[in-house]
């Protein structure tokens, strides 16, 4: 069993475990934006008692370990009789950790703004949703965007605690390939390698934004 596993074997199922790492990447950070357009507004046109509320939410998502987090969808629910798989539970506790961060990353940026220009929006006869649209998002979306991406390294980091309630992802798949083949620091090596690639053009990329934005502002 050991002689049959090339270097090509290892690299072809850590290949194959990433897409699914790439897949949770996505559908956690969609469903977390999805999650997180709806909060933001009950946000902004909440009462008080409904800003509190989201702010629990919040604190208790980054309050926690994402890895408890991880356990809880996934053993939780099961105490609760409902048969759950690894994906399922990876998927739900990934993208409620991600609205978490994306609510505070998109609030702070249209508090980021001047208030002045919600007032001349009103003056302007426009309602909030027109000045929300309008006047607000475009500016809000321009400085969200740079964090947002930053953000986007550390869920696909993330995707790696998912392995430990048994979804194969590349960090789960390395230990399996690291079991048969006992060259634990090659397939590790390649599993680093493989997050590398991931997160460094996103880093980049937050990075660039970043700077780009900084430009503008400054103009």
């Amino acid at each position: 069993m050991i002689t049959t596993f090339t270097e090509w074997d290892i690299v072809r199922n850590l290949l194959l475990a990433g897409r699914w790492t790439v897949l949770l990447s996505l559908v956690a950070f969609i469903g977390g934006a999805l999650v997180t357009l709806p909060l933001l507004l009950l946000r902004l046109t909440g009462g008080r008692g409904i800003n509190r509320i989201i702010r629990g939410y919040i604190e208790l998502f980054q309050g926690t370990p994402l890895l408890m987090q991880l356990f809880l969808a996934f053993f939780g629910v099961a105490l609760l009789g409902i048969d759950i798989s690894a994906w399922t539970a990876a998927s739900l506790a990934l993208t409620l950790y991600t609205s978490a961060f994306l609510l505070d990353i998109w609030f702070g940026s249209i508090r980021a703004l001047p208030k002045g220009q919600w007032e001349a929006s009103r003056c302007l006869g426009l309602s909030f949703t027109q000045t929300l649209c309008r006047v607000v998002a475009p500016q809000a979306v321009r400085i969200a965007i740079a964090p947002t991406v930053g953000f986007a390294v550390q869920v696909v980091k993330g995707t790696a605690l998912a392995s430990i309630i048994g979804f194969v992802e590349l960090t789960k798949a390395g230990t399996m390939l690291t079991n048969v083949t006992y060259q634990p620091f090659k397939v590790f090596a390649l599993v680093a390698l493989g997050y590398f690639l991931l997160c460094y053009p996103l880093s980049r990329y937050s990075r660039y934004l970043e700077n780009k934005f900084n430009a503008s502002h400054h103009h």
